[in-house]
């Protein structure tokens, strides 16, 4: 009888454990689709075979969990609270950004204070209190029943753990064609297609593409790739830098300073599809863009992305160039490499300032790498602390008028040039801001929730003014200054429009380049550049700037010229079955196939210089940037 009842308690424990795994498989397809109809379909109809691996994969690791703590409720209480957040974490990625969480995601684990500050307190308390009812459930089930459940000998424990690592372990090299798991996911219809991984993720659930992306490679070796290839590439972009420079008066950029300055989530609403705004939010940017050389710039994000459109646009080179498996250059490329090719060694002295904490992204660890020689950040302490943080209203962030102070500080704290980088926090998610004085109205159907709208609007017509009073007072200072400003992505709020349908203008920012009153009047800047500057990627910033500036270039920066000039403007497609979304100067999107034959051949030296300076040999890396 005694027997009879262990075998039956048993079978319910397996029973039970089946039902939590295809649970947590389920749920965790509707934290990426938010939609209980496309879920079903996926799940039950499109995609099973997917979602049975999914739920195997799931019933090892909570067999892993068994063995490792040999206790049935206490096990299943770690499992239902560690997928809790992984159900819940890509939730709120997926609003915010359109994609899943991603193993260099897990980079932010350092700064989850700050993480939870971003997200409404109301999520946190019922994930909470939700967490702490399934703790004490399993808790009291475990006090009263424990000694009635399955418990395990040390070997048996032991090879269960090894096999939940050997999961985890197995995806490492599913991209390898003709490696077991290869074949096993090909079989299933999981592709680890990172251009369009929502799509992927979409289709088969989060779980395989974050498995899929554990092991991270640099960048696919181009065909061609030799020191001979090399070689040859340095000198025909030496070539092409003593025929730029015929033109550019100016060969010392200590001469002059060059700020860059991110301004978060800025993006015009007014240009987004099915969004009315009672009035223009951005008067001041607007003319300034008008007189100034301008344009839209092309993002490789949504709603986030930031560290992303920075490395860009200090280094020129393209993140959809990169492999599949690297989401995050600072996180999982820059942190492992020494003084990597970029604008900021390009000046004898370097200021990073961003008013929030500084092992965001490992921005403290990334930008000393990059050469900076001060980061300013909210954690800095003494002589380079921030002197200017106040807020707005009830705002948790920085406000610009205090990062632009700061900025300031830093332009009139040395005599000669320096590179000085701003990242500004303001308008950062979430947009439930209530601001004292609100002018802007918000009507349409764009967002699910329009006082998020209405928020964020207000919030940048503060930056508008801010943004007018800064370039003001650079125009006092009697030395020559160059300002590169641009929104790194559009906030992540339009929920309600169609990515497919809008890929195009929800990936387009605003950008200006703004040389001050001393520059131009001493033939250090220009006051309009109309060509090639209608549309731009982040990576296209520093060939612009340098013409604004009259600098001379070197082989790089003349390979980014080209890149610049003759290619469309390029980012990391989000929809669709290609890599990359190109977009040209009409703002027309292309293929790779429409692509002239110097088109491509300039494509493909850049792949190529790219693949040296990240994942090569490093032939022209002591050279090509001198």
């Amino acid at each position: 009888m005694h027997i009879k009842k262990s075998v039956f308690i048993y079978l319910l424990q397996f029973l039970f454990m089946l039902f939590s795994v295809a649970l947590v498989g389920y749920l965790l397809h509707l934290s990426q689709t938010v939609d209980i109809k496309a879920t079903n379909q996926a799940v039950f109809h499109t995609n099973v075979a997917a979602y049975l691996l999914t739920i195997t994969i799931l019933f090892l690791l909570y067999l892993a969990i068994y063995g490792l703590i040999n206790r049935f409720f206490y096990a299943t209480a770690v499992y239902y609270i560690f997928f809790g957040i992984y159900i819940v974490a890509n939730r709120l990625k997926v609003a915010y950004r359109k994609e899943p969480i991603m193993p260099s995601d897990l980079a932010l684990l350092r700064s989850w204070k700050q993480l939870f500050s971003m997200i409404s307190w109301k999520i946190v308390v019922l994930a909470i209190v939700s967490f702490v009812m399934v703790v004490a459930f399993c808790v009291f089930l475990g006090k009263h029943f424990s000694k009635d459940t399955l418990q395990f000998n040390l070997i048996t424990r032991i090879i269960l753990v090894v096999l939940g690592v050997a999961t985890i372990g197995s995806f490492y090299n599913v991209d390898k064609q003709g490696s077991m798991m290869n074949k096993i996911t090909a079989k299933t219809g999981y592709i680890n297609f990172a251009p369009n991984i929502s799509l992927v993720a979409n289709t088969t659930g989060p779980l395989l593409p974050f498995l899929g992306n554990i092991h991270t490679d640099i960048m696919d070796e181009p065909k061609g790739y030799s020191e001979e290839t090399m070689q040859k590439i340095y000198r025909k972009y030496q070539k092409t830098a003593q025929r730029i420079n015929k033109n550019r008066p100016n060969n010392n950029l200590n001469k002059q300073t060059l700020i860059f300055v991110l301004s978060e989530s800025f993006s015009d609403p007014q240009r987004v599809p099915n969004v009315t705004i009672n009035q223009d939010p951005i008067p001041k940017i607007n003319q300034i863009k008008q007189e100034n050389t301008s344009g839209l710039m092309l993002s490789s994000g949504y709603g986030g992305g930031t560290a992303n459109m920075e490395y860009m646009t200090f280094t020129g080179l393209a993140y959809n160039q990169f492999a599949k498996s690297l989401q995050s250059p600072y996180t999982q490329l820059v942190v492992n490499q020494k003084h990597p090719v970029n604008i900021i060694n390009s000046f004898d002295y370097a200021a990073a300032i961003h008013p929030y904490y500084g092992n965001f992204y490992d921005r403290d660890i990334v930008y000393p790498k990059l050469g900076f020689d001060v980061f300013k950040n909210l954690q800095t302490k003494g002589k380079d602390a921030l002197q200017y943080h106040s807020k707005l209203s009830f705002s948790t962030f920085v406000s610009d008028e205090s990062s632009y102070k700061e900025t300031l500080k830093q332009v009139n704290s040395r005599k000669k040039g320096q590179f000085i980088s701003l990242v500004t926090m303001q308008n950062h998610m979430p947009f439930n801001v209530m601001y004292d004085n609100t002018y802007f109205t918000y009507s349409g159907t764009a967002a699910g929730m329009p006082e998020q709208v209405a928020n964020y609007t207000n919030g940048i017509n503060y930056t508008d003014n801010s943004t007018k009073e800064f370039l003001d007072k650079l125009d006092a200072i009697q030395k020559p200054i160059t300002v590169v400003w641009y929104g790194d992505h559009l906030p992540g709020m339009y929920d309600k429009n169609s990515m497919e349908e809008y890929n195009v203008v929800q990936h387009e920012t605003d950008y200006f380049i703004y040389s001050n009153k001393y520059a131009l009047e001493h033939n250090y800047g220009t006051k309009k550049i109309e060509q090639n500057t209608a549309i731009t990627d982040p990576n296209g910033f520093i060939p612009i700037a340098l013409k604004q500036m009259k600098q001379k270039v070197t082989p790089y920066y003349a390979l980014l010229t080209e890149v610049q000039e003759n290619l469309p403007a390029t980012a990391k497609n989000s929809v669709g079955n290609s890599e990359s979304l190109m977009v040209d100067q009409n703002g027309k999107q292309l293929s790779a196939k429409q692509l002239t034959k110097s088109q491509r051949e300039i494509q493909k030296d850049y792949r190529l210089v790219q693949y040296d300076l990240t994942a090569g040999k490093g032939y022209l890396k002591t050279k090509i940037n001198k």
